[in-house]
């Protein structure tokens, strides 16, 4: 394959062609030359209005429904949504039926990616069928690719099965994901624990379910010199928990689910089920303290927590509505329009190597690994703007700004409206 790319503008903090305009020649899977203009027989020429070009995005926590759940998102499908929202690398989350708890279902993850251009990654159960009694088959799944262990989601109430699992994970240097929720003081709840959820008449979430298991599986991290990441991370006492922990040398990361950046409990109150995510929306004191997390680095990465529902799972009264927002199309859009584009740029490139993968940067010699997408152009997130089977977006009716045109990876390329 040879491609080339004209004036495209290179948003790369870490490339020596940052905001400058170039073109940009592909030879197959890497980047041959970056220069001013450039001239030479190609396979495709690529022109685009205002064409922007940085690394290839990259998303920790996607969902989607196969296998078992193929009604809310198949493989194929959600692959094609990964790639037509600028996404070149995602991690897979093990919520399927059956989980992902043995090498079988990473291997068929695999086989599913073989000959796309987006790359899929699994993160496997740490326990067996995600129900916290016995660890799940962590080195084989290790050894077949996952790269990545944890119970979607759940939190280990068994304090002495999460120790062992992280003294298990480190002989393979595993990565242990952990979703830090009180199983007791979390059942049965609808929102965040607050003034709304009080209006309401609603059962909240207290910021402390978050902050109790928290402080609890830091200190199992610190006795076992373990590795972990926490996904999702809601709230202000987290992010601090979080800084202090690395201030001490504990091997940990986090991540934070855009929603949690954009919006607080008080969207609730009208009962809008699509506002009902895991973990709730919480305060504007939270949402204040993870931006500032975000940006100061004590918030590793962020992630669309993309999680597909049936339509009659969302539409329906709001104490029996599933949990859960798609969020891979609007991810672009919703920060560029808050963050600004080269923040945004940066959030989403985030987290790589955590996960094993290289980090790439726009210059000659580097994997063509790219994202392609107009960072001026607005206009209000509608299911018209949404490529997965469900159409649970928190994002609708939103204003957003970004057009993704599509990625450049594995020696292949897919940019829109071009054939």
């Amino acid at each position: 394959m040879r491609l080339l790319l004209k004036s495209a503008t290179i948003i790369d903090r870490d490339s020596p062609y940052h905001l400058k305009s170039k073109d940009i020649l592909i030879v197959n899977n890497s980047i041959q030359r970056i220069e001013n203009h450039i001239e030479t027989d190609v396979d495709k020429k690529i022109e685009l209005d205002n064409l922007h070009v940085s690394p290839g995005w990259f998303d920790s926590s996607v969902s989607f429904g196969e296998p078992g759940f193929e009604d809310r998102e198949t493989l194929a499908n959600g692959m094609d949504t990964g790639m037509k929202s600028g996404f070149t690398k995602i991690v897979v989350n093990p919520n399927t039926d059956p989980v992902i708890d043995h090498s079988a279902l990473v291997q068929f993850l695999n086989t599913k990616n073989e000959k796309h251009l987006i790359d899929i990654f699994s993160s496997g159960a740490l326990t067996v069928k995600s129900r916290s009694n016995n660890l799940a088959e962590l080195f084989d799944m290790h050894q077949n690719g996952a790269v990545a262990f944890g119970d979607y989601k759940t939190s280990i109430s068994n304090t002495n099965l999460l120790k062992i699992g992280l003294q298990y994970a480190k002989t393979f240097e595993g990565l242990i994901q952990l979703y830090p929720i009180d199983n007791n003081l979390s059942k049965d709840f609808q929102m965040h624990e607050g003034k709304i959820s009080t209006a309401l008449g609603l059962k909240g979430l207290p910021n402390m379910a978050e902050v109790i298991q928290l402080k609890r599986d830091l200190e199992v991290i610190r006795y076992t010199n373990g590795k972990a990441h926490f996904c999702c991370i809601s709230t202000a006492e987290s992010v601090e928990l979080i800084r202090n922990a690395k201030a001490d040398g504990l091997d940990v990361t986090c991540s934070v689910a855009i929603p949690h950046l954009m919006f607080t409990d008080l969207c609730l109150k009208d009962f809008d089920t699509k506002y009902k995510i895991w973990p709730p929306l919480r305060e504007q004191s939270d949402k204040e303290a993870l931006i500032k997390g975000l940006r100061d680095g004590t918030i590793d990465m962020l992630t669309s927590d993309h999680n597909p529902m049936n339509i009659e799972l969302k539409k329906t009264e709001f104490e029996n509505a599933a949990f859960g927002s798609i969020g891979l199309e609007s991810a672009f859009g919703a920060l560029n329009q808050a963050f600004g584009l080269e923040d945004s740029i940066d959030y989403l490139t985030r987290g790589k190597q955590r996960f094993k993968q290289p980090k790439n940067t726009v210059e000659p010699q580097q994997p063509a690994d790219l994202s392609l997408f107009n960072p001026d152009k607005e206009y209000t997130f509608s299911e018209k703007d949404i490529f997965s089977k469900s159409k649970n977006s928190i994002f609708l009716g939103e204003k957003l700004k970004g057009e993704v045109y599509g990625i450049i990876n594995n020696a292949k390329y897919y940019v829109s409206g071009t054939a």
